[in-house]
């Protein structure tokens, strides 16, 4: 008989892994500012590092602010209306109480592919959105499943920690970047081997270093959706519902073309990868479904 998985510690596993995983982050750009102190002048070293931190908090800080509104707009939602969205509503508001947060707002989007995604900075300012597919397609239970997951990841503060995540992997590719492109106005001595090796070096990290820093983020990305799953059950107490929803999702009919209905750059907010349903890789933001539903049906 297999044993059965506690959702709580899937919860502060998963925590943990993520923040190991952003530790890892953070260790890449402090390597990468030891190789850039290494080939630049002290006081040109601290102005690219400076240079790379406003430009990635600025340009987080206001998509972070904007999340739900830009999130929104790109799939075009619209707001839930209680008549015709009865059970949602019913269900937004069993999972509100569940949670302990405040209800968020509810959108609906036109798509016929099951899907459903949250996003806010925080939960009072929270918004979920569902699709007509998923309203269609869905039971009660399995309806509730997805609603507590997406609930989850705003109870999770998750749209703030991947913001934190954004911030550090801008601030290694900006500081990347310069670095790679100072090397062409740099007067240090490349004549002896012992620097032309160095160099060689150098450039390698400052090519690899942002490329790793994405992949650490992308598994970041899949943990946090382990997570919400298992915080998800503890809001429902009851697996089935989203073991089942993810069953369907899987084995769902897609119209060709639906997933272009979703900006990709939205895609990885939505319960399920509109792009890679069925198979995971390195350059996923979602973990394997099938892995998922193992990992449910065990709580």
């Amino acid at each position: 008989m297999t044993d059965r998985i506690s959702f709580q510690d899937q919860i502060n596993s998963n925590k943990a892994k993520s923040v190991f995983l952003m530790f890892a982050i953070i260790v890449a750009f402090i390597i990468l500012g030891f190789v850039i102190s290494k080939f630049l002048d002290p006081s040109y070293f601290f102005i690219i590092m400076i240079i790379s931190i406003i430009f990635s908090l600025l340009y987080t800080v206001i998509s972070y602010y904007n999340a739900d509104k830009i999130a929104l707009a790109s799939v075009r939602a619209k707001p839930a209306s209680r008549e015709e969205h009865k059970m949602l509503f019913n269900s937004v508001e069993n999972m509100a109480l569940a949670s302990g947060l405040p209800a968020p707002r509810i959108y609906v989007m036109d798509s016929s592919e099951i899907n459903a995604f949250a996003s806010g900075r925080d939960p009072k300012h929270a918004v979920i959105c569902v699709t007509t597919g998923a309203l269609e397609k869905l039971n009660k239970q399995e309806l509730e499943g997805i609603i507590a997951h997406e609930m989850a990841h705003v109870a999770n503060y998750d749209i703030r920690f991947m913001t934190l995540t954004a911030v550090l992997v801008g601030m290694v590719s900006i500081a990347a970047e310069i670095f790679l492109r100072s090397l062409w106005f740099s007067n240090n001595d490349r004549n002896s081997r012992g620097n032309a090796i160095l160099m060689i070096i150098g450039i390698l990290f400052a090519i690899i270093a942002p490329i790793a820093a994405q992949l650490v983020s992308l598994a970041i990305s899949r943990r946090r959706e382990y997570t919400a799953d298992a915080t998800g059950v503890k809001f429902t107490r009851y697996p089935p519902g989203l073991a089942n929803a993810l069953k369907k999702i899987k084995h769902e009919h897609v119209p060709a073309g639906e997933s272009r209905k979703y900006p990709k750059a939205v895609a990885p907010l939505f319960i399920s990868d509109p792009f890679k349903k069925k198979l995971t890789n390195l350059f996923s933001t979602h973990p394997p479904v099938d892995e998922r539903i193992r990992r449910l049906e065990q709580m």
